[in-house]
């Protein structure tokens, strides 16, 4: 099986993608082992994903992390401030944005 090559930047924003993981890996105290088999990949295949090695599909994204009782969304890119914020937020009851009350109709 050929391996793509994979650009530099695609491959710090897959060893950043397999950080998250593997951060999420840990928080549900699973094994390696036990996330591929509630995802349905091989250990091997998991952990090439884990270590930035492999560019999972989209599918299997949606596989791991509904193994680890998560889900993903597509957002706006004009949200991902509001939304970050939100999830950084100390303050659960600050608004993560706000409206200008005046706005052009």
């Amino acid at each position: 099986m050929r391996k793509p090559i994979i650009p530099p930047a695609s491959s710090e924003l897959l060893r950043e993608l397999g950080t998250q993981l593997r951060e999420g890996r840990q928080r549900a105290k699973l094994t390696q082992d036990e996330l591929a088999l509630r995802a349905g990949l091989s250990r091997v295949s998991y952990r090439a994903i884990e270590t930035g090695t492999a560019a999972p599909r989209a599918s299997t994204l949606i596989n791991i992390a509904r193994a680890l009782g998560m889900e993903m969304m597509l957002i706006p890119k004009e949200m991902v401030p509001a939304v970050q914020a939100m999830l950084h937020s100390g303050d659960e009851d600050q608004p993560a944005f706000t409206v200008d009350a005046e706005q052009p109709e």
